[in-house]
């Protein structure tokens, strides 16, 4: 057995941060430890919250956490940051703000570099996730850098999706141009004592409405076009089982206003998961994508390994112009393919 392993699972913080390192760096026998917790996990309930920088982001996962502490439930929160051009590591930024929770016990922080992830999460933060939640978190937070056109990981990842937006930031826009009407399971309007808070939720709202108007009516328009009124029935109660409409709730996390709110907003989706189809669907999702992240890693360190000089060759004749990137690549596909070492 890897020898962090057993430490992790009786729940001592300094091998747990040990291993979360390795696995981050990619060092030592980090995929035989996470192997052998895969047992373990599957116990956590993991929330996501994402939001436009400047929304409040942290603030909110900090009353977050303490909300949690107070029912006494084990927290560990994962804040996936920009890389710093110089270091390569992550730049703390206002995580600072969390430090109140350093000395608590119950309490898990660790901050991760995207590397240059596109998602808006880090490459190891599944993996971190699954050693926490081996580790006895029972809630995981993940906080992402921001949302953005491609930073929408986060929804494969986690039970539930906050986006977090705040008044005057236009963040209301953002919504329909990040596509984050379909990934959100709760809205909050942060900074709620501000002007425009109300015009904000407003806006939400209507275009939640009138997100559900379109779905009900394509799913009637399905039944009429096949015409069979018992296909537009089924369709009906197909989206009748597995609809959930977001909430949007407002808070104001500076002063921890509207946090009890939130709980049961996440409290309510989360039952909701548990009593329909989709919930299945959305764990059955998340597998996939996993399996996926990892075949599609181990397939480039091993294409990567094998090719060797073959890429620096390929890369020379591209930057001379004597070769395509795109026959290039097929070439080096087929020559990884027929090369032992492949399999």
């Amino acid at each position: 057995m890897h020898p962090l392993v057993e430490k992790v699972l009786q729940g001592e913080v300094r091998a747990t941060a040990r291993l979360l390192r390795q696995i981050d760096d990619r060092v030592g026998s980090w995929r035989e430890a996470l192997a052998q917790l895969y047992p373990h996990t599957g116990r956590a309930e993991v929330l996501g919250i994402t939001g436009n920088p400047g929304a409040g982001k942290s603030t909110l996962t900090d009353q977050l956490v303490a909300s949690y502490r107070k029912d006494g439930r084990r927290v560990a929160v994962l804040a996936v940051d920009p890389t710093s051009p110089f270091s390569g590591g992550a730049i703390l930024g206002d995580r600072i703000r969390m430090q109140r929770h350093a000395l608590d016990p119950g309490v898990f922080i660790r901050s991760l570099a995207t590397r240059g992830q596109l998602g808006g999460l880090s490459r190891s933060t599944a993996d971190s996730v699954a050693v926490l939640d081996a580790f006895g978190a029972e809630v995981i937070l993940v906080e992402t850098v921001g949302v953005g056109q491609d930073e929408l990981d986060i929804a494969k990842l986690a039970h539930s999706t906050v986006v977090v937006m705040a008044p005057g930031l236009g963040d209301d826009v953002q919504a329909v141009k990040a596509g984050l009407l379909e990934v959100a399971d709760v809205f909050v309007v942060n900074k709620a004592d501000r002007d425009g808070a109300d015009a904000t939720v407003r806006d939400l709202e209507m275009m939640i409405g009138l997100g559900h108007e379109l779905l009900h009516s394509g799913a009637h328009s399905l039944g009429h076009a096949a015409g069979t009124l018992d296909l537009a029935r089924e369709a009906h109660r197909t989206l009748a089982e597995s609809e959930w409409l977001v909430p949007v709730v407002k808070t104001v996390a500076s002063r921890g206003e509207g946090v009890p709110a939130l709980r049961e907003a996440l409290a309510k989706h989360r039952e909701h998961l548990a009593g329909t189809d989709r919930g299945a669907a959305r764990r059955a999702q998340s597998a996939r994508e996993n399996l996926r992240v990892v075949f599609q890693a181990l397939l480039l360190e091993r294409a990567t390994t094998c090719l060797g000089e073959h890429l620096e060759r390929a890369a020379e004749a591209i930057l001379a112009r004597r070769e395509d990137p795109y026959t290039a690549a097929t070439e080096l596909l087929e020559r990884f393919l027929a090369s032992p070492r492949a399999p």
